[in-house]
């Protein structure tokens, strides 16, 4: 209150006081409801999420033994309490996205705010403006660099150069019409089945140009810069834009932190997303009559291992996009996708496949290619002042198994009663999915490790900021909040 705000009486400045402080509580647990709101719509994972959360609350002076905080995928819950005292508070999380921006500005203002000693008016207007920030890419930067992507999945698939601009034209305009769509309003499951059915049609449509009869048509010095040797391949990359990688992530970084629930709501959110894409390419083949090409089709890749890098460069800063990864991590972000790809394939093929490498497979190369970007990302989050999350997500996504989902996918569709297909579907989706495993796992396990030596430096310091607010009488007592109501029917008698 203020000291020349005039009180007829103890008791009305008391309640006064108690309505003012009430006010201040109230507007502090809606602070640290938005902060969180923030980090889930973003698909920040939920012990980062917490994390956060708790900084956020030291700063705004919720003493931490009396705070409890509940993340759910839909719903925040934050509640102060003592043995006479309780406040609750919900947030509602409907429009969940993908924004490392976010993720980043969040948890540098967490830190700031403490240490630059934020009045509750500053924290709040930079909150505002990074929940209101505008995305660093324009819609049709994002859809050239998701399209871009997937020709570089397709490099990586073992596709030629002109088979690599014709996925990516493809899954660029699928990927902008999926985006039309979500403007609209409509349901997102079926703008990815739509987008997927469409970068589907034209990648299958982009193998008539190889085909002699067109070629008969096209003049003499485009038929060597149009032909494609892999004509097939297209349609393998054209549609991985949709690949729920971050969901994925996130799901095993939950469940590994006993946060089975969020983790659950978040592989069921997956799960859906992997059967819309999937729905929209049944579609094109049954419709367009499709050949199960992929059966036979040689995925085993021969390029040159410079070919890989600037097809993994190229995937990860395309996918950074789609991400909204800050754009000062690009070049580092690129250099992780290469680190990666490179030594998954130095690792998983050999001489078996005419390659150079261990020969160790692909199982235990995508292991070994995610765990060592997101160990060195350990040490780079402290040079490059961002999340881990925000540089290896990216790094690592290049490296998802399309190959043996779509033979997963294309021997579930084209299964004609002969012994052997449900084995060879099972034996596909099996080892796509445990591929999938160990891309999450070589992420995370490393980065939990971590956590458990740099979490005693940062309590530390994040202790010793909390004594400086507590030492200000910056924190809450909720004696002062909510006075005895005894004591107040008692005066006011």
């Amino acid at each position: 209150m203020s000291e020349n705000t005039k009180c007829n009486s103890e008791s009305e400045c008391e309640f006064k006081f108690k309505t003012e402080s009430e006010r201040v509580l109230r507007r502090k647990l809606d602070l640290l409801l938005r902060t969180g709101q923030i980090l889930v719509e973003s698909s920040a994972d939920t012990s980062r999420i917490k994390r956060n959360m708790n900084r956020a609350a030291a700063f705004l002076g919720l003493p931490k033994e009396n705070l409890h905080i509940n993340v759910d995928y839909y719903m925040l819950q934050v509640n102060l309490s003592d043995e006479t005292h309780s406040f609750s508070k919900m947030q509602r999380c409907d429009k969940h996205g993908i924004n490392m921006e976010s993720i980043q500005e969040i948890s540098r203002l967490t830190w700031r705010a403490i240490g630059k000693n934020y009045t509750l008016d500053r924290y709040e207007e930079e909150l505002e403006k990074i929940g209101h920030a505008k995305r660093n890419y324009g819609d049709w930067m994002v859809a050239i660099g998701a399209g871009f992507a997937c020709g570089g999945f397709c490099i990586q698939f073992g596709c030629d150069w002109p088979a690599f601009f014709y996925a990516s034209i493809a899954a660029i305009l699928g990927n902008r019409f999926r985006m039309f769509l979500n403007e609209l309003g409509s349901n997102s499951y079926f703008n990815i089945a739509i987008a997927t059915f469409i970068s589907t049609i034209l990648a299958w449509l982009s193998h008539f140009i190889s085909t002699p009869g067109v070629e008969a048509c096209l003049p003499d010095f485009l038929i060597p810069i149009l032909h494609s040797d892999t004509p097939w391949h297209p349609m393998l990359a054209c549609a991985l834009f949709i690949v729920p990688g971050v969901p994925l992530i996130n799901f095993v970084s939950d469940m590994l932190d006993n946060h089975i629930e969020t983790g659950l709501v978040r592989a069921t959110n997956t799960l859906l997303m992997i059967v819309a894409m999937s729905f929209g390419i049944v579609l094109a083949i049954k419709i367009f009559g499709i050949d199960n090409f992929v059966k036979n089709l040689s995925m085993i890749p021969h390029h040159n291992f410079f070919e890989y890098a600037l097809a993994a460069a190229v995937s990860a800063m395309g996918f950074a996009t789609i991400f909204n990864a800050p754009k000062r991590l690009m070049p580092w972000i690129a250099v992780g996708g290469i680190i990666a790809v490179c030594f998954r394939n130095f690792v998983s093929l050999g001489p078996s496949n005419g390659n150079v490498g261990l020969d160790a497979g692909p199982i235990v190369g995508t292991l070994c290619g995610s765990a060592l970007i997101s160990i060195i990302n350990i040490k780079m989050v402290h040079v490059l002042h961002t999340p881990h999350q925000c540089i290896s997500i990216p790094a690592v996504i290049p490296m998802v198994p399309g190959v043996l989902m779509y033979r997963g996918l294309y021997a579930l569709i084209d299964m004609q009663g002969v012994v052997g297909e449900v084995t060879t579907a099972t034996h596909n989706a099996i080892n796509g999915s445990m591929l999938i495993i160990m891309i999450a796992l070589g992420v995370d396990i490393p980065n939990i490790f971590a956590r458990k030596w740099i979490a005693p430096n940062r309590k530390r310091k994040l202790d010793r900021l909390i004594s400086q607010r507590k030492a200000h009488g910056e924190f809450v007592d909720l004696e002062h909040v909510l006075a005895d109501e005894s004591g107040v029917k008692a005066k006011e008698k």
